[in-house]
């Protein structure tokens, strides 16, 4: 089975849930018996032009100089990636199906699944009219929803990574819920594992006192992430539990007018702003932290919060999109209403202050994360759908 996979984000350029996704799920999806995949990708972050990831091979393509608008330059660098897979289709090829995540690489992939009637898999990993809580507020939000249908439409089966997201693509794109197949995120826990038993006292003495609680929130600071609600929360937390002390890390446009709001509610001294953090960092931090926690507004799967159950650090999370999926209220974390300070600020009080039920929802939120989003799963679970696409293009006319 040879496979060619386009994805606008992978090591060393990730973004978001997109690029972490693309990072994982290639080195056991190349690994698997039979399998054949290259990865094409703009060359955002560097790395060499060409790499041996396990059995996969990925192909990094220097992407145009670009002083346009975002949906201008990703049509411009679709055409730089068609210009290398066509070179790539011609000595190594020919490949038996093509990939694509998000509308970012639509054109390419439609290109290939025309020119080689070859079929096309998408995974649309979010959507804009999502993002935009049901609305497309500018004529580029538009443009990117059109995108999104035509990709739905092109596909010949379309991914998604939660039963969320999967109504979401039926509704916005009138695709047939059968044609939608649910193939999760997932977590490597071993990486967690590894730091067990390591005294981070020091580290998290960086950004806590010895007596304070931690109430750990990471990912990109924008608005549909709900950091302001967690702003929000931090007078009803701390006027019930004095000793909780926010830890807010990442970056993003709503940082600035977060923080202010965080001095303007008379808690700045309470919510520390880290800005971007490394990987180990976040990592250290899920395992020093009394909770963590993510207010979404939108969230079309949450793996950050699939990060914090694989760390054994006790989640609170907003009941929206793909997170209703990975948490279970009351067994493995605590959810509450989405854009509701109130209701945030109890499920972090209830976890600061009944110990003994969260270390009871964290071992089952491990178990689950362990033994149901493995990445390994996951590659047979995409397998699984290349394979029922190949066996019905077999049978089909084009």
């Amino acid at each position: 089975m040879r496979i060619l996979m386009f994805s606008w984000e992978y090591p060393p350029h990730v973004v978001g849930g997109l690029g972490k996704h693309a990072a994982e799920l290639v080195p056991p999806l190349g690994n698997l018996p039979g399998m054949d995949l290259h990865l094409v990708t703009p060359r955002w972050g560097g790395g060499t032009t060409l790499e041996k990831v396990g059995q996969a091979t990925v192909h990094r393509v220097d992407p145009p100089i670009v002083n346009s608008d975002f949906y201008t330059g990703a049509w411009q660098t679709n055409l730089r990636l068609e210009q290398y897979a066509r070179r790539l289709w011609e000595e190594e090829g020919p490949f038996d199906l093509v990939h694509v995540h998000d509308w970012l690489d639509a054109f390419v992939g439609a290109a290939f699944k025309r020119s080689y009637k070859v079929p096309l898999v998408s995974t649309i990993h979010a959507t804009e009219r999502g993002r935009g809580r049901g609305q497309l507020g500018s004529d580029q939000a538009r443009a990117i929803h059109h995108v999104e249908w035509w990709l739905a439409f092109e596909s010949w089966r379309v991914i998604a990574c939660s039963e969320y997201m999967r109504g979401e693509i039926s509704d916005y794109f009138y695709c047939p819920r059968d044609k939608i197949d649910v193939v999760p995120n997932g977590v490597e826990t071993a990486r967690f594992d590894a730091l067990d038993g390591q005294d981070f006292s020091l580290f998290r003495n960086m950004y806590a006192l010895p007596e304070e609680q931690i109430v750990f929130n990471v990912g990109r600071v924008v608005y549909e992430k709900g950091v302001q609600v967690l702003v929000r929360a931090m007078p009803y937390v701390l006027a019930q539990q004095p000793a909780a002390k926010a830890v807010i890390a990442g970056k993003g446009p709503e940082l600035e007018s977060a923080r202010s709001l965080a001095w303007s509610l008379d808690v700045g001294h309470k919510v520390l702003f880290t800005g971007f953090i490394s990987d180990d960092d976040r990592d250290r931090l899920f395992k020093v932290a009394d909770c963590a926690v993510f207010p979404s507004l939108y969230e079309p799967f949450g793996i950050v919060a699939l990060e914090a159950m694989a760390a054994r650090c006790p989640v609170v999370v907003s009941e929206v999109g793909g997170l209703q999926d990975v948490v279970q209220h009351a067994e493995t974390g605590i959810t509450v209403y989405a854009d509701d300070p109130g209701s945030l600020a109890w499920g972090i009080v209830h976890t600061l202050q009944h110990p003994e039920w969260a270390a009871a929802r964290v071992e089952s939120a491990y178990r689950v994360a362990r033994e149901e989003y493995n990445w390994e799963r996951i590659a047979r679970l995409t397998a699984g759908v290349y394979r029922r696409v190949l066996a019905e293009r077999v049978a089909t006319d084009w």
